[in-house]
């Protein structure tokens, strides 16, 4: 499957919303991968939402990728389902600081303070 019997899109592809600098600037694509989604990303959106039908078995092959998206092989099919991975699955944010070690500060510091807060203030004794 070359990606020469695929259609290229009837204009370049961009994601202002996901990739307001663009896919190239974004640090998540490769050059080429950023190159391959300007060029066909129109048209394999297309396919996918079913505004546009298969013409080529390469395309045809792409929507079946899409169903089973382990068997990409082509840089198309990877390319996309790389984009669709960006996009659609949440992202994963990795804490310098784990919930436990947190939780263990939180309560070390009300251990410190409660004390001092029972005890009465030679301040407040005068007030």
């Amino acid at each position: 499957m070359s990606e020469d019997s695929f259609r290229f899109g009837q204009k370049a592809f961009h994601d202002d919303i996901n990739f307001p600098r663009g896919f190239r600037k974004s640090g998540d694509f490769t050059l080429l991968e950023a190159e391959l989604l300007g060029l066909y990303g129109d048209t394999m959106q297309a396919l996918e939402i079913g505004t546009l039908e298969p013409l080529t078995i390469e395309e045809d092959n792409f929507l079946r990728v899409l169903k089973q998206p382990q068997k990409a092989k082509t840089k198309l099919e990877l390319v996309w389902i790389k984009y669709i991975k960006l996009t659609r699955e949440p992202k994963r944010f990795h804490s310098l600081n784990s919930s436990s070690h947190k939780r263990h500060h939180d309560t070390t510091l009300e251990v410190a303070v409660a004390p001092l807060l029972t005890q009465a203030s030679p301040l407040m004794a005068h007030a």
